[in-house]
């Protein structure tokens, strides 16, 4: 055992120096990947089919579209690849936190949710799924927060530049669809270049139009990059087909899609309910991505036009947040849209004049109506016959004559039987 001896300056220096310069040099290719640190909660398994896959009915669509051979990039706190309903169909991605692949690790749960709503599979006992299984999710890590949690402007769970450093890579990674759940609320030019370098690569850009509904009280902010053209915002409505309270309004929402108390996956294995915006968005996403993967030919704007266009009635109007109205994955996928000019139809051929068709049907004119006269006559006739048959009886056993109703006796003391007897006339002697 060797005795600790106090250090002089110069000897502290040099053994700081040895120190590091025998410790290895961390490059951003070979950090090292995230690691939770929150405890292991699996949670519960969803049982019971959601009200959200009622609503929109994914298997009508299947038939058509899965979403097979589309990439979909979901930036946002990562996306746990074990989770059993996404095994096998999420990528390894990037960790835009430490500039090195690994964005299939979620410490919080938000972006599993999310990358679950576009491509959970199907799974025995669990009621839960995803709009398009066969879609491959690249999950791209921007933050270890809950996107739910950022307040306004303060509250941001992730930096513009780390936010474009996102996008660009998504698109680099080869994404068809590109979803976003995080909201920043001040504009950035660093977001709004890779906004403007995705659309130039044909991809979909799909984002959440916010949690930050002021009621009246003020504006609500505007959420970036929701706010930027090219890209869909998406509202949040709930089972009702009312819009969710927190779900922003203003001329950047384009669409709404269910985002009230719905069920979706949490990291490792379970399920939960989760309301906002951030989780409208993923269903509009699989929906692009079921579009994509039935006509690939269709491109990124074609395909926004199409949301659009298909979308249902909603219970108000685009001002009250709604955009153009409620998604349908099902009429998105199997309506077509057309910019052509209505096809001039040829006219209908003029009916030929038939003379003795019209003849007869004059002739059953004339007797309709004769019929109709007889019948009246004869109900007539009918109705005479029934009451004299009432009267006649009646007129014999009076013979004919007029009847007036017989005065009652007047009063008079009541008697005793053995008196009234004595008084009683005999028949003999009455009156006939």
């Amino acid at each position: 055992m060797v005795r600790d001896r106090p250090l002089t300056t110069h000897a502290l220096v040099a053994a700081m120096l040895a120190t590091a310069m025998s410790l290895p040099v961390a490059h951003p290719a070979e950090a090292a990947p995230a690691i939770c640190q929150n405890p292991s909660d699996p949670g519960q398994v969803n049982t019971e089919t959601p009200w959200h896959q009622r609503w929109l009915a994914p298997q009508r669509v299947w038939p058509f579209s899965t979403g097979a051979g589309v990439r979909v990039a979901v930036i946002d706190s990562g996306t746990d690849s074990s989770h059993p309903q996404l095994a096998g169909r999420v990528d390894t991605g990037f960790d835009a936190l430490s500039g090195a692949p690994g964005g299939d690790v979620d410490c919080v749960s938000h972006g599993t949710a999310v990358a679950s709503i576009i491509a959970a599979g199907r799974q025995d006992g669990v009621g839960f799924h995803g709009l398009a299984p066969d879609v491959t999710i690249v999950p791209i890590r921007v933050s270890e927060r809950n996107a739910n949690d950022a307040q306004g402007a303060g509250g941001e769970t992730v930096t513009g530049l780390v936010f474009a450093q996102a996008i660009r890579r998504a698109v680099d990674d080869g994404a068809d669809v590109i979803n976003m759940s995080v909201t920043l609320y001040y504009p950035d030019q660093d977001v709004r270049d890779a906004i403007r370098y995705a659309a130039e690569k044909d991809v979909v850009l799909v984002a959440a139009a916010g949690n930050e509904h002021q009621d009246g009280v003020r504006p609500d902010p505007v959420p970036y990059p929701a706010a930027y053209d090219g890209v869909i915002g998406v509202g949040a409505i709930d089972q009702n087909g009312t819009r969710l309270r927190q779900s922003q309004i203003g001329s950047y929402v384009d669409i709404v899609a269910p985002g009230g108390a719905v069920v979706a996956a949490t990291r490792l294995a379970g399920h939960q309910a989760w309301d906002g915006t951030s989780f409208a968005a993923p269903m509009v996403s699989a929906t692009a991505a079921l579009i994509r993967s039935a006509e690939p030919g269709l491109s990124a704007a074609e395909v926004a036009r199409r949301l659009l266009a298909t979308a249902d009635p909603a219970r108000g109007d685009a001002s009250r947040g709604y955009g153009s109205g409620v998604l349908n994955p099902y009429r998105a996928v199997t309506e077509r849209l057309t910019s052509a000019k209505p096809v001039a139809q040829p006219p209908l051929p003029e009916v030929p004049h038939d003379a003795a068709a019209q003849a007869r049907a004059q002739r059953w004119e004339v007797f309709g109506r004769l019929g109709l006269w007889i019948g009246l006559a004869l109900a007539m006739v009918a109705v005479g016959v029934a009451v004299l048959a009432a009267l006649l009886p009646r007129g014999r056993r009076t013979r004919w004559r007029p009847t007036r109703p017989s005065a009652p006796p007047p009063p008079g003391p009541e008697l005793d039987e053995p008196e009234a007897a004595f008084f009683r006339v005999p028949n003999s002697m009455q009156r006939g």
